[in-house]
């Protein structure tokens, strides 16, 4: 639940035009290129420098979302990065509890920064790095927060295609196409809301799911044949080897989504997946 003085907090902040950061997670998925790219477009508009910075490169099957040309990536160049964080008024981290899931270099960087951080994430025991904490365990994925972070502010009018696109984006890729209980009838509403303001579904299904690289598709049959059954514990898991994932021609984003194809087996409710 985002607390009405956690969201004034932020108003403040958001006050006057400020360089602003925003940050995912390393190896960041739909729902981190989602939220960080969806709130990159809301900022821009209310008039702030706004920049999103990974820590390492995002899967070629996200490359579509708007603006991700713009993204900064803190391995390929940390000079121009670091001096982007260290010139930044304002951080977002999204979609991760504790900075050291950017990695040790860049984790480096920011704990030495006295500048405000604001956390919106959904996952379990957020570390207290940031001035404002939206931290819900409850919600699908962290594009679900953004989209009431802006409710929040009450500017909902500046969610445009654009940004729905975005946000729309990490919902399906983190609710599983709308399959895991986290789906709730506000994830379906604000769906349909993206859908009425333009948003192409169907496009967006098939660019996250129907746009694998024949590595990727002999990576998933290789993890697929690998897969190892306890069903005393109704447990599943598979794992790949570095020869394996070489051999294959390994990018980033090919072993994205795997791990949950165990689930798809009778009577299985865990599963794990593991690369060298």
């Amino acid at each position: 639940m985002m607390k009405p003085q956690d969201i004034e907090a932020v108003r403040e902040l958001l006050a006057s035009p400020k360089k602003i950061t925003i940050i995912p997670h390393r190896n960041p998925d739909g729902d981190a290129m989602g939220s960080t790219l969806g709130l990159y477009h809301f900022l821009m508009q209310k008039g702030h420098e706004a920049t999103v910075m990974v820590p390492n490169e995002f899967p070629d099957f996200l490359a579509w979302l708007p603006s991700s040309e713009t993204v900064k990536v803190f391995e390929r160049d940390r000079e121009t990065c670091t001096k982007i964080l260290e010139e930044s008024e304002l951080i977002f981290t999204l979609d991760f509890n504790t900075l050291s899931r950017t990695g040790d270099q860049m984790t480096e960087v920011l704990q030495r920064l006295t500048v405000p951080f604001v956390m919106i994430d959904h996952h379990q025991n957020p570390d207290n790095y940031a001035v404002v904490t939206f931290s819900d365990t409850s919600y699908g994925s962290t594009c679900e927060m953004i989209y009431h972070f802006i409710k929040g502010l009450g500017e909902t009018g500046r969610i445009n295609k654009t940004i729905a696109s975005c946000l729309y984006t990490g919902i399906v890729t983190d609710s599983g196409s709308f399959r895991y209980p986290s789906t709730t009838g506000t994830t379906h509403r604000i769906a349909a809301e993206f859908i009425d303001l333009g948003i192409d579904n169907s496009a967006i299904h098939s660019l996250l799911f129907d746009n694998h690289s024949h590595n990727r598709v002999q990576i998933l049959a290789r993890a697929l044949q690998n897969m190892q059954v306890l069903p005393a514990y109704k447990t599943s898991y598979t794992a790949l080897s570095q020869d394996e994932l070489n051999s294959f021609g390994h990018g980033k984003g090919d072993t994205e989504g795997i791990v949950n194809y165990g689930l798809s087996m009778k009577d299985i409710v865990f599963t794990a997946m593991f690369t060298e």
